[in-house]
């Protein structure tokens, strides 16, 4: 009977012990992430030129809108499609907002109000370029907010091409992100929003995989 009890405490400190070595790998493989993902937020448009079928605008953080519209008005692509804009909100509204003729551009700009995240913005787009039957597509989003947006839109439409252009805000100081605590916060929000985006993709396939075989 004592070597039974003698063996519990034992068992416990192992079990504890386990966890413990877990949470500090885990610790150190979310630090690591973060500063690949905080690292991987652009700093200019790698591709400012191209043309392609549309442009996607996701609605968000002031700038994206405007810059959309500047890219249509360039001639960068055929139609501009905004996502996530709220209901009641049209076309006019939309080039009333950032100054435009809505002669200019109204008959190449289309809505949709469905969508009130990442993931909808993706899903949305996704049926819209389908509708349109276009192949390559420019992705207008704040920079710190890219990674998660290609994330989703890739799995939304694999088929399509699809060309990153960030939108840069004075306030996001990606330069020594970590010291400035309005940046870190939201680049920790970004990344953890980031790894669920990821993981709930990596379980679906998983789960794919599993049913197919």
């Amino acid at each position: 009977m004592a070597t039974v009890a003698s063996e519990v405490p034992r068992r416990r400190h192992t079990v504890f012990l386990r966890l413990a070595v877990g949470a500090a790998l885990g610790l150190v493989t979310w630090i690591g992430g973060l500063i690949w993902f905080a690292h991987q937020i652009p700093e200019r448009v790698a591709d400012s030129t191209t043309e392609t079928d549309a442009i996607a605008v996701l609605t968000g953080a002031g700038g994206r809108l405007a810059t959309g519209i500047e890219l249509l008005a360039d001639k960068r692509a055929k139609k501009l499609f905004v996502s996530g804009v709220y209901r009641g909100v049209d076309v006019a509204t939309l080039l009333e907002i950032s100054k435009r003729n809505p002669e200019d551009l109204a008959c190449c700009i289309e809505i949709g109000n469905s969508a009130d995240n990442t993931l909808g913005n993706a899903q949305e787009t996704a049926a819209w370029i389908t509708r349109q039957g276009y192949k390559t597509l420019r992705i207008v989003t704040s920079n710190y907010h890219m990674a998660r947006s290609l994330l989703e839109f890739r799995q939304a439409m694999p088929d399509i091409q699809l060309i990153a252009h960030p939108v840069f805000h004075a306030s996001v100081k990606i330069e020594r992100w970590w010291a400035w605590p309005g940046t870190a916060g939201l680049i920790f929000r970004e990344y953890n929003k980031f790894l669920l985006a990821w993981l709930s993709h990596a379980r679906g396939g998983f789960f794919s995989e599993g049913i197919g075989s």
